[in-house]
Protein backbone atom coordinates (compact mmCIF):
# COMPACT_ATOMS: atom_id res chain seq x y z
CA UNK A 1 0.00 0.00 0.00
CA UNK A 2 0.79 3.43 -0.08
CA UNK A 3 1.74 4.99 3.24
CA UNK A 4 2.61 8.58 2.39
CA UNK A 5 2.84 11.19 0.11
CA UNK A 6 5.09 14.34 0.47
CA UNK A 7 4.74 17.23 -1.86
CA UNK A 8 6.33 20.63 -3.14
CA UNK A 9 5.08 23.23 -5.16
CA UNK A 10 2.51 20.89 -7.37
CA UNK A 11 -0.11 22.53 -8.91
CA UNK A 12 -2.42 24.41 -6.18
CA UNK A 13 -0.36 22.77 -3.26
CA UNK A 14 2.43 24.64 -2.14
CA UNK A 15 3.10 21.95 0.24
CA UNK A 16 1.46 18.89 1.73
CA UNK A 17 2.55 15.66 3.42
CA UNK A 18 -0.53 12.59 3.16
CA UNK A 19 -0.14 9.99 5.79
CA UNK A 20 -2.58 7.18 4.00
CA UNK A 21 -5.04 4.51 5.21
CA UNK A 22 -4.18 1.07 4.31
CA UNK A 23 -8.11 0.80 3.11
CA UNK A 24 -9.88 3.48 2.22
CA UNK A 25 -8.41 7.18 1.81
CA UNK A 26 -11.58 10.04 1.28
CA UNK A 27 -10.16 13.36 -0.33
CA UNK A 28 -13.20 16.25 0.28
CA UNK A 29 -12.85 19.85 -0.90
CA UNK A 30 -14.40 22.50 -3.21
CA UNK A 31 -13.84 22.55 -7.10
CA UNK A 32 -10.09 23.78 -7.81
CA UNK A 33 -9.00 22.36 -4.98
CA UNK A 34 -6.90 19.92 -6.62
CA UNK A 35 -8.80 16.41 -5.53
CA UNK A 36 -7.94 14.91 -8.72
CA UNK A 37 -4.68 16.21 -8.65
CA UNK A 38 -4.05 13.83 -5.82
CA UNK A 39 -5.73 10.91 -7.47
CA UNK A 40 -3.51 11.16 -10.58
CA UNK A 41 -0.37 11.91 -9.01
CA UNK A 42 -0.74 8.74 -7.19
CA UNK A 43 -1.82 7.01 -10.01
CA UNK A 44 0.74 7.97 -12.53
CA UNK A 45 3.55 6.61 -10.11
CA UNK A 46 1.89 3.05 -9.80
CA UNK A 47 1.08 2.93 -13.54
CA UNK A 48 4.50 3.89 -14.70
CA UNK A 49 6.05 1.18 -12.85
CA UNK A 50 3.40 -1.67 -13.29
CA UNK A 51 3.45 -0.58 -16.98
CA UNK A 52 7.19 -0.55 -17.05
CA UNK A 53 8.02 -3.93 -15.08
CA UNK A 54 5.32 -5.69 -18.12
CA UNK A 55 7.04 -4.09 -21.18
CA UNK A 56 10.91 -3.49 -19.68
CA UNK A 57 13.11 -6.31 -19.85
CA UNK A 58 14.74 -4.91 -16.93
CA UNK A 59 14.98 -7.15 -13.64
CA UNK A 60 14.78 -4.44 -11.66
CA UNK A 61 14.25 -0.28 -12.05
CA UNK A 62 16.92 2.00 -13.55
CA UNK A 63 17.30 5.71 -13.43
CA UNK A 64 17.39 6.31 -16.95
CA UNK A 65 14.20 4.15 -17.85
CA UNK A 66 12.46 5.58 -15.01
CA UNK A 67 12.93 9.46 -15.87
CA UNK A 68 11.93 8.94 -19.55
CA UNK A 69 8.73 7.01 -18.79
CA UNK A 70 7.44 9.06 -15.45
CA UNK A 71 7.86 12.02 -17.10
CA UNK A 72 5.77 10.92 -20.07
CA UNK A 73 3.53 9.25 -17.83
CA UNK A 74 2.80 12.85 -15.93
CA UNK A 75 1.97 14.32 -18.91
CA UNK A 76 -0.41 11.74 -20.83
CA UNK A 77 -2.61 11.88 -17.33
CA UNK A 78 -2.55 15.57 -16.46
CA UNK A 79 -2.32 16.62 -20.07
CA UNK A 80 -0.34 19.75 -19.90
CA UNK A 81 1.15 21.97 -22.17
CA UNK A 82 4.60 20.69 -20.46
CA UNK A 83 5.70 18.53 -17.72
CA UNK A 84 6.84 21.75 -15.97
CA UNK A 85 3.03 23.15 -15.98
CA UNK A 86 2.27 20.89 -13.00
CA UNK A 87 5.20 22.65 -10.56
CA UNK A 88 3.48 25.75 -8.99
CA UNK A 89 5.15 29.12 -9.55
CA UNK A 90 6.37 30.24 -6.17
CA UNK A 91 9.02 33.31 -5.94
CA UNK A 92 12.37 31.59 -4.75
CA UNK A 93 11.46 28.32 -6.10
CA UNK A 94 11.42 26.54 -8.99
CA UNK A 95 11.28 23.34 -8.80
CA UNK A 96 8.27 20.80 -7.64
CA UNK A 97 9.55 17.69 -5.59
CA UNK A 98 7.27 14.38 -4.95
CA UNK A 99 8.18 11.77 -2.34
CA UNK A 100 5.97 8.33 -2.14
CA UNK A 101 6.95 5.97 0.66
CA UNK A 102 5.32 2.46 0.92
CA UNK A 103 4.82 -0.40 3.17
CA UNK A 104 6.77 -2.00 1.07
CA UNK A 105 10.57 0.37 0.92
CA UNK A 106 11.65 -1.14 -2.21
CA UNK A 107 8.68 0.84 -3.84
CA UNK A 108 9.68 3.94 -2.16
CA UNK A 109 10.43 6.85 -5.04
CA UNK A 110 11.33 10.52 -5.18
CA UNK A 111 11.31 13.31 -7.69
CA UNK A 112 11.35 16.58 -8.86
CA UNK A 113 10.91 18.63 -11.99
CA UNK A 114 11.82 22.00 -12.92
CA UNK A 115 8.90 24.54 -14.06
CA UNK A 116 10.86 25.28 -17.35
CA UNK A 117 10.90 21.49 -17.60
CA UNK A 118 9.50 20.32 -21.24
CA UNK A 119 9.88 16.25 -20.63
CA UNK A 120 12.54 15.53 -17.68
CA UNK A 121 12.10 14.05 -13.93
CA UNK A 122 15.31 14.01 -11.53
CA UNK A 123 15.27 10.89 -9.71
CA UNK A 124 16.37 11.45 -6.01
CA UNK A 125 15.25 8.15 -4.87
CA UNK A 126 15.30 5.60 -7.27
CA UNK A 127 12.51 2.12 -5.98
CA UNK A 128 14.85 -1.22 -6.46
CA UNK A 129 11.66 -3.27 -7.35
CA UNK A 130 8.48 -2.55 -9.60
CA UNK A 131 5.15 -2.35 -8.54
CA UNK A 132 3.05 -5.96 -9.74
CA UNK A 133 -0.43 -4.73 -9.70
CA UNK A 134 -1.89 -2.32 -12.00
CA UNK A 135 -3.86 0.59 -10.47
CA UNK A 136 -7.41 1.07 -11.57
CA UNK A 137 -8.79 5.33 -12.39
CA UNK A 138 -12.50 5.42 -12.74
CA UNK A 139 -12.59 8.81 -14.17
CA UNK A 140 -16.30 10.81 -13.52
CA UNK A 141 -17.01 9.99 -17.18
CA UNK A 142 -18.42 6.61 -17.85
CA UNK A 143 -15.99 4.80 -20.73
CA UNK A 144 -18.41 1.58 -21.44
CA UNK A 145 -20.43 3.39 -24.20
CA UNK A 146 -17.04 4.45 -25.70
CA UNK A 147 -14.99 1.70 -25.59
CA UNK A 148 -15.09 0.27 -29.31
CA UNK A 149 -11.90 0.55 -30.49
CA UNK A 150 -11.26 3.37 -28.65
CA UNK A 151 -7.58 1.42 -27.79
CA UNK A 152 -6.72 1.59 -31.24
CA UNK A 153 -7.81 5.25 -32.45
CA UNK A 154 -6.25 6.01 -29.34
CA UNK A 155 -2.55 4.70 -29.67
CA UNK A 156 -2.67 5.08 -33.75
CA UNK A 157 -3.67 8.52 -33.43
CA UNK A 158 -3.11 12.06 -31.17
CA UNK A 159 -6.13 12.06 -28.74
CA UNK A 160 -6.68 15.01 -26.40
CA UNK A 161 -8.06 12.53 -24.06
CA UNK A 162 -6.12 11.76 -20.50
CA UNK A 163 -4.31 8.65 -20.77
CA UNK A 164 -6.21 7.18 -17.77
CA UNK A 165 -9.46 6.51 -19.86
CA UNK A 166 -7.08 4.27 -22.32
CA UNK A 167 -5.93 2.69 -19.05
CA UNK A 168 -9.22 2.20 -18.04
CA UNK A 169 -10.60 0.34 -21.24
CA UNK A 170 -8.04 -1.79 -21.30
CA UNK A 171 -8.88 -3.53 -18.06
CA UNK A 172 -12.21 -3.45 -18.86
CA UNK A 173 -11.43 -5.76 -22.02
CA UNK A 174 -9.64 -7.91 -20.10
CA UNK A 175 -10.94 -11.23 -20.00
CA UNK A 176 -13.12 -13.19 -17.37
CA UNK A 177 -11.83 -13.81 -13.74
CA UNK A 178 -12.42 -17.73 -13.47
CA UNK A 179 -11.39 -20.66 -10.96
CA UNK A 180 -11.49 -20.04 -7.03
CA UNK A 181 -11.98 -16.68 -6.61
CA UNK A 182 -16.05 -16.56 -8.23
CA UNK A 183 -17.30 -17.17 -5.40
CA UNK A 184 -15.74 -13.62 -3.98
CA UNK A 185 -16.53 -12.23 -6.81
CA UNK A 186 -20.06 -13.14 -7.05
CA UNK A 187 -20.49 -11.70 -3.52
CA UNK A 188 -19.02 -8.11 -4.73
CA UNK A 189 -21.38 -8.29 -7.97
CA UNK A 190 -24.72 -9.18 -6.32
CA UNK A 191 -25.38 -5.66 -5.28
CA UNK A 192 -23.83 -4.15 -7.88
CA UNK A 193 -26.18 -6.22 -10.64
CA UNK A 194 -29.62 -5.50 -8.47
CA UNK A 195 -29.10 -1.87 -8.88
CA UNK A 196 -28.21 -1.96 -12.58
CA UNK A 197 -31.32 -4.47 -13.30
CA UNK A 198 -28.87 -6.60 -15.20
CA UNK A 199 -25.40 -7.98 -15.92
CA UNK A 200 -22.70 -5.90 -17.96
CA UNK A 201 -21.72 -8.21 -20.98
CA UNK A 202 -18.98 -7.35 -23.80
CA UNK A 203 -20.01 -8.86 -27.50
CA UNK A 204 -17.29 -10.50 -29.83
CA UNK A 205 -17.22 -6.74 -31.80
CA UNK A 206 -16.53 -5.12 -28.78
CA UNK A 207 -19.19 -3.38 -27.92
CA UNK A 208 -20.64 -3.66 -23.92
CA UNK A 209 -24.57 -4.17 -23.35
CA UNK A 210 -26.58 -4.28 -20.11
CA UNK A 211 -28.19 -7.94 -20.34
CA UNK A 212 -31.23 -8.76 -18.41
CA UNK A 213 -34.92 -10.21 -18.99
CA UNK A 214 -35.69 -8.19 -21.08
CA UNK A 215 -32.31 -8.92 -23.60
CA UNK A 216 -29.00 -7.26 -23.95
CA UNK A 217 -29.73 -3.47 -24.26
CA UNK A 218 -26.96 -1.48 -25.71
CA UNK A 219 -25.37 1.19 -23.56
CA UNK A 220 -25.85 4.19 -25.06
CA UNK A 221 -29.33 3.10 -24.03
CA UNK A 222 -28.64 2.42 -20.47
CA UNK A 223 -28.80 5.11 -17.88
CA UNK A 224 -25.49 7.18 -16.92
CA UNK A 225 -25.73 6.28 -13.41
CA UNK A 226 -25.54 2.83 -14.48
CA UNK A 227 -22.86 2.74 -16.63
CA UNK A 228 -21.05 4.05 -14.28
CA UNK A 229 -21.89 0.89 -11.92
CA UNK A 230 -21.37 -1.13 -14.70
CA UNK A 231 -17.58 0.00 -14.69
CA UNK A 232 -17.03 -1.50 -11.89
CA UNK A 233 -18.55 -4.20 -12.02
CA UNK A 234 -16.71 -5.28 -15.02
CA UNK A 235 -13.72 -4.47 -13.35
CA UNK A 236 -14.54 -7.17 -10.65
CA UNK A 237 -15.60 -9.59 -13.19
CA UNK A 238 -12.06 -9.44 -14.69
CA UNK A 239 -10.44 -10.10 -11.37
CA UNK A 240 -8.87 -6.09 -11.86
CA UNK A 241 -10.36 -5.40 -8.33
CA UNK A 242 -10.24 -8.58 -6.08
CA UNK A 243 -8.11 -9.05 -3.47
CA UNK A 244 -5.24 -6.47 -3.70
CA UNK A 245 -4.31 -3.31 -5.82
CA UNK A 246 -5.09 0.16 -6.08
CA UNK A 247 -8.68 1.93 -6.86
CA UNK A 248 -8.78 5.77 -7.30
CA UNK A 249 -12.51 6.94 -8.22
CA UNK A 250 -13.08 10.44 -8.95
CA UNK A 251 -16.44 11.73 -7.78
CA UNK A 252 -18.48 8.32 -7.69
CA UNK A 253 -21.45 10.13 -6.88
CA UNK A 254 -21.90 11.93 -9.88
CA UNK A 255 -24.56 11.33 -12.07
CA UNK A 256 -25.95 8.44 -9.46
CA UNK A 257 -29.47 9.24 -7.31
CA UNK A 258 -29.27 8.81 -3.42
CA UNK A 259 -30.83 5.39 -3.85
CA UNK A 260 -27.82 3.99 -5.93
CA UNK A 261 -25.07 6.36 -4.06
CA UNK A 262 -26.08 4.07 -0.89
CA UNK A 263 -25.36 1.12 -2.91
CA UNK A 264 -22.06 2.51 -4.45
CA UNK A 265 -20.92 3.37 -0.65
CA UNK A 266 -21.01 -0.04 0.50
CA UNK A 267 -19.30 -1.51 -2.56
CA UNK A 268 -16.72 0.81 -2.04
CA UNK A 269 -16.28 -0.18 1.64
CA UNK A 270 -16.80 -4.05 0.29
CA UNK A 271 -13.59 -3.43 -1.78
CA UNK A 272 -11.41 -1.82 1.20
CA UNK A 273 -12.30 -4.76 3.26
CA UNK A 274 -11.22 -7.35 0.37
CA UNK A 275 -7.97 -5.97 0.14
CA UNK A 276 -7.70 -3.08 -2.05
CA UNK A 277 -6.44 0.40 -1.08
CA UNK A 278 -9.31 2.71 -2.04
CA UNK A 279 -9.35 6.40 -2.84
CA UNK A 280 -11.90 8.60 -3.57
CA UNK A 281 -12.29 12.06 -4.38
CA UNK A 282 -15.68 13.52 -3.59
CA UNK A 283 -17.78 16.87 -2.49
CA UNK A 284 -20.71 14.87 -1.58
CA UNK A 285 -21.99 15.12 1.91
CA UNK A 286 -24.77 12.26 0.91
CA UNK A 287 -22.09 9.55 0.37
CA UNK A 288 -19.40 11.21 2.26
CA UNK A 289 -22.38 10.26 5.77
CA UNK A 290 -23.10 7.44 4.44
CA UNK A 291 -19.50 6.02 4.40
CA UNK A 292 -19.60 6.93 8.03
CA UNK A 293 -22.69 5.51 8.35
CA UNK A 294 -21.65 2.43 7.31
CA UNK A 295 -18.32 2.36 9.22
CA UNK A 296 -19.99 3.25 12.35
CA UNK A 297 -22.57 0.78 12.35
CA UNK A 298 -19.54 -2.06 12.63
CA UNK A 299 -19.82 -4.09 9.74
CA UNK A 300 -16.86 -3.05 8.48
CA UNK A 301 -14.47 -2.97 12.20
CA UNK A 302 -11.05 -3.65 10.36
CA UNK A 303 -11.08 -1.39 7.61
CA UNK A 304 -8.78 1.42 8.29
CA UNK A 305 -9.67 5.24 7.43
CA UNK A 306 -8.38 8.29 6.48
CA UNK A 307 -10.10 11.70 5.23
CA UNK A 308 -8.54 14.34 3.85
CA UNK A 309 -9.83 17.79 3.76
CA UNK A 310 -8.65 20.13 1.37
CA UNK A 311 -8.62 24.15 2.35
CA UNK A 312 -7.67 27.16 0.38
CA UNK A 313 -5.24 29.88 1.65
CA UNK A 314 -3.26 32.29 0.46
CA UNK A 315 -0.40 30.04 -0.05
CA UNK A 316 -1.85 27.12 -1.67
CA UNK A 317 -4.40 24.91 -1.02
CA UNK A 318 -3.68 23.16 3.10
CA UNK A 319 -4.49 20.04 3.42
CA UNK A 320 -6.61 18.51 6.83
CA UNK A 321 -6.39 14.96 7.78
CA UNK A 322 -8.03 12.87 10.60
CA UNK A 323 -9.98 9.53 11.02
CA UNK A 324 -13.30 11.02 10.62
CA UNK A 325 -14.59 13.89 8.49
CA UNK A 326 -15.36 15.77 11.67
CA UNK A 327 -11.39 15.90 11.85
CA UNK A 328 -10.54 17.76 8.23
CA UNK A 329 -11.89 21.23 9.30
CA UNK A 330 -15.21 23.14 7.46
CA UNK A 331 -15.85 22.43 3.89
CA UNK A 332 -18.16 25.01 1.99
CA UNK A 333 -19.25 22.50 -0.44
CA UNK A 334 -20.40 20.60 2.45
CA UNK A 335 -21.55 23.37 4.75
CA UNK A 336 -23.89 24.63 1.86
CA UNK A 337 -25.27 21.15 1.82
CA UNK A 338 -26.35 21.34 5.48
CA UNK A 339 -27.81 24.96 5.22
CA UNK A 340 -30.05 24.35 2.16
CA UNK A 341 -31.22 21.32 4.22
CA UNK A 342 -31.93 23.89 7.18
CA UNK A 343 -33.61 26.23 4.59
CA UNK A 344 -35.85 24.05 3.08
CA UNK A 345 -37.21 22.32 6.87
CA UNK A 346 -37.54 26.53 7.67
CA UNK A 347 -39.59 27.20 4.59
CA UNK A 348 -42.18 24.08 5.53
CA UNK A 349 -42.39 25.21 8.62
CA UNK A 350 -43.34 28.76 7.99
Amino acid sequence: MIKQLSIKNLTVFSEADLRFGCNLNVIVGENGTGKTHLLKILYAVLAVSSEARRKSNAVTPTKSLYQVQLAEKLVNVFRPESLGRLARRKQGRERCDLSFIFDNSSFDIAFSFATQSKSEVSIEKLPSSWIDLFPVYLPTRELLTIYPNFISVYEGHYLEFEETWRDTCLLLGALLQKGPKEKRIRELLEPLEAAMGGTIELDKNGRFYLSNTKGWIEMPLVAEGCRKLGMLSRLIATGALLDKGFLFWDEPEANLNPLIIKKVAKSILDLSASGIQVFIATHSLFLLRELEILLSAGLYKGVETQFFGLHESDDGVVVRQGSCSDEIGDITALDEELAQSDRFLASEGG
